[in-house]
């Protein structure tokens, strides 16, 4: 009798556990129909195609429903607020750009060393802008007034400034003329426009007769009195406005592509 009870209570003990598979399955399916309701209120392509997966996953016995908090595409650094990637070429670009305004930084120093040496603050001074390396001289160091012709004693100073324009690798540069708004009264100019234009071709033509000058990277323009960098109201001003400016260009830049 006592064996017999034994068998009995090992057969309690032994417990059908066969009901948990089912079980586990529509747990899988209840999660999955969440998922998808929640889904259905903010869906677009991208989480779409991934519930899709995801969902897949599940149904064949995957993992893939985890592989993602929640169902949006993590994004990369350079990826957010829409910025794109920087490109290869686009760093380039910043790269070749930084390395060539420190180089006009060094032609710069040198110009102001000269200007310095020459005692010329007043009358010639230098800025680096997005432009290129602006040189600006009052016209009172090379022309009398009304007159487009360089004086002779001044022709040594112009063939310095020429030296210094013999850059490696050479460079694009403009010379243009400026005047201030007092109308020009002589027979030898229609206008201030005129004076102007011959003024920088009149420079520009002793700065090329430097051997080591290239004229192929040389052009000249004239602006008369259209771009003053001081009121024309007072002679200080109107002294400023008489001037002629050299633009050392940033490499690859056209003459022509100078901003007006």
């Amino acid at each position: 009798m006592a064996k017999k009870k034994k068998k009995h209570k090992d057969h309690e003990e032994h417990v059908d556990e066969s009901w948990l598979i089912p079980y586990a399955d529509l747990l899988t399916l209840l999660l999955a129909l969440f998922i998808v309701l929640f889904a259905m209120s903010s869906i677009d392509a991208k989480k779409f195609d991934m519930l899709s997966k995801s969902f897949n996953a599940v149904l064949t016995g995957g993992t893939g429903m985890m592989d993602y908090s929640s169902f949006v595409e993590p994004k990369s650094p350079t990826q957010e607020d829409g910025k794109k990637p920087a490109e290869p070429k686009d760093v380039q670009r910043s790269n070749s750009k930084e390395k060539d305004q420190e180089a006009l930084k060094k032609i710069q120093e040198q110009v102001n060393q000269f200007i310095k040496n020459k005692k010329l603050e007043k009358q010639v001074n230098t800025k680096l802008t997005d432009e290129g390396l602006l040189l600006s001289i009052e016209d009172n160091i090379f022309f009398d007034s009304g007159k487009a012709v360089i004086r002779e004693q001044d022709i040594p100073l112009a063939r310095e400034i020429s030296d210094l324009l013999v850059l490696n690798p050479p460079r694009n540069i403009v010379i243009s003329g400026h005047t201030d708004n007092v109308p020009i009264r002589n027979s030898q100019f229609k206008s201030n426009w005129h004076l102007s234009v011959m003024r920088a071709v009149n420079f520009m033509g002793l700065l090329i007769e430097n051997p080591k000058l290239d004229a192929k990277v040389f052009s000249a323009k004239g602006y008369g009195e259209y771009k003053p960098i001081a009121s024309n109201k007072t002679e200080e001003g109107r002294r400023k406005n008489r001037r002629v400016e050299i633009l050392i260009l940033p490499m690859g830049q056209e003459n022509l592509n100078e901003k007006e």
